[in-house]
């Protein structure tokens, strides 16, 4: 399935703008820094969890590189989300010097 993909200053624009952002990596890598406002949803668990995510307008998926968030967006579309892998992922997001939060929690939006 073709998945669309954005880098990461789009993705920041589009975030910015209020487009949801979903992160697939696990809870442990969560913890050290993620996008604001990002929900966790590890990718072995998106199938089971496709509910949790909109289905009107565009959702931005990422994990720590573009491998993982891709899969995660192919699942999502195929289940008629539409689903955006950010390319470069949450390293490329921090050595762009975007806001991140840790912890748990999702924290607020940028």
């Amino acid at each position: 399935m073709d998945v669309p993909e954005i880098d990461i200053a789009e993705a920041a624009r589009r975030h910015a703008e209020g487009t949801p952002v979903f992160d697939v990596r696990e809870p442990d890598e969560y913890v050290e820094g993620h996008v604001p406002g990002a929900p966790l949803v590890p990718l072995g668990t998106v199938a089971d969890r496709v509910g949790e995510f909109p289905t009107s307008g565009e959702v931005l998926i990422i994990c720590k590189l573009g491998g993982r968030s891709r899969k995660a967006a192919e699942i999502l579309r195929a289940q008629g989300v539409d689903a955006v892998n950010v390319a470069g992922g949450t390293m490329a997001w921090i050595d762009e010097g975007h806001p991140v939060v840790t912890g748990e929690e999702a924290g607020a939006g940028a």
